[in-house]
């Protein structure tokens, strides 16, 4: 896969959801992969923007080429749980 692939590019991924990560200076593949999915959701949320959990699937998708429709209940409800991990991680 093109680690520079534009954001465009990528499975799940609409103009909202770009708009999104560019405003938290996401703009292709490569930067999506070196934050990470959940991160980068928390990123968005933390921005303001109103973003529903389908945002963190379509996230996770994107970078696993998956539609986020596709992904198991048990996958949906570890990345929830991985991102309230990281939004109680204490800060050092």
């Amino acid at each position: 896969m093109d680690n520079n692939q534009p954001l465009e590019d990528m499975k799940n991924l609409g103009n909202t959801t770009i708009n999104w990560l560019n405003a938290i200076g996401i703009r292709d593949r490569q930067q999506l992969e070196s934050i990470g999915a959940e991160p980068a959701y928390i990123k968005i949320k933390e921005r303001g923007f109103a973003v529903s959990k389908v945002v963190l699937y379509a996230l996770y998708g994107a970078l696993n080429d998956i539609n986020w429709k596709q992904l198991d209940s048990q996958t949906k409800t570890d990345l929830i749980a991985r991102v309230e991990a990281l939004i109680t991680e204490p800060v050092n």
